[in-house]
């Protein structure tokens, strides 16, 4: 029976959150690195720019990628950078005090997003969607702008999956978010280096470390999105099926196209992978043209 460190001393306890700290660490360093590695997600000379949203996340991803800097084998810079979306009470004095005190430069960007999305999205439909779209739209003129090489988001392996699911589940897609996305225009390239790590891991990680995390208000209590949904009963597989989810994960990293049924991707005829582009297929939601956030008074 394992003991749990509440029952010793409070030094006790200090020891044991220190080793487990240490080991947390440890892990996602080797995860992020293996990650970066893998993918080849920073190389010598990049300007890196860590999203920072104010969640478990970020805090975690900007955190494992100053450690690695210090000792990685590339030369390349960190920056951080935060869109204050205005929304009813943001305490917008707590990433600047957090970000001082690590001494990195950062940019705080200050776009009135909710309340475009309060008036573009109906009342009790889902505002994520539009939310994710205006900020990455955002994210991405100010990285140009910048000279920025890199932009790093804070998905972790769950995130992948849970993407794999609803779009399979409700888009009839087989996809997820990738580690490395290449914009189609050639402006940005997005890094996701937490895309081996496992939430709970980097939950456990934020509470030891202490980050000052902010909740994000806007999307209020939709308590019935459908990754939501998702995240439930990943939640309870991992309870009763251990180490399903990290099976599930290694299948996206081990595609067979000869064993689905994707013409684009495997010439059924010829027996042999295609490497064509697929053509694109239009979605209800129409994409924001990234080069006129203007027309939206952003």
């Amino acid at each position: 029976m394992t003991a749990n460190p509440e029952q010793f001393p409070a030094s006790e306890q200090d020891r044991h959150q220190k080793l487990e700290l240490n080991k947390l660490q440890k892990r996602l360093r080797r995860d992020v690195g293996q990650a970066i590695s893998d993918f080849s997600m920073i190389e010598a000379g990049d300007k890196v720019m860590c999203c920072l949203s104010g969640g478990k996340d970020s805090y975690a991803m900007l955190d494992i990628l100053l450690n690695l800097q210090k000792s990685a084998p590339v030369a390349f810079e960190l920056i951080a950078v935060n869109l204050d979306q205005k929304q009813p009470g943001f305490p917008e004095e707590i990433l600047p005090e957090y970000l001082n005190a690590l001494g990195i430069e950062y940019h705080i960007i200050e776009k009135d997003t909710y309340s475009i999305v309060k008036e573009k999205v109906p009342e009790g439909k889902t505002t994520c969607g539009l939310c994710s779209r205006l900020r990455r739209g955002i994210l991405y003129n100010f990285a140009e702008e910048h000279g920025v090489t890199k932009i790093a988001l804070g998905h972790h392996r769950d995130d992948l999956l849970e993407t794999l699911f609803l779009n399979m589940f409700y888009g009839g897609k087989m996809k997820t978010m990738p580690p490395v996305l290449h914009s189609d225009d050639g402006r940005n390239t997005v890094i996701r280096p937490l895309a081996y790590a496992r939430e709970k891991d980097i939950a456990r990680y934020a509470a030891l470390r202490d980050f000052p995390i902010i909740p994000c208000n806007l999307c209020g209590s939709q308590e019935n999105l459908q990754r939501q949904v998702i995240k439930e009963m990943f939640q309870g597989w991992d309870k009763q099926h251990p180490g399903r989810l990290e099976t599930m994960f290694r299948a996206i990293c081990n595609v067979e196209p000869s064993h689905l049924a994707d013409p684009n991707l495997y010439d059924f005829r010829e027996g042999k992978r295609l490497g064509g582009k697929r053509q694109a297929v239009q979605t209800a939601e129409p994409d924001v043209d990234y080069g006129r956030l203007d027309v939206l008074n952003l």
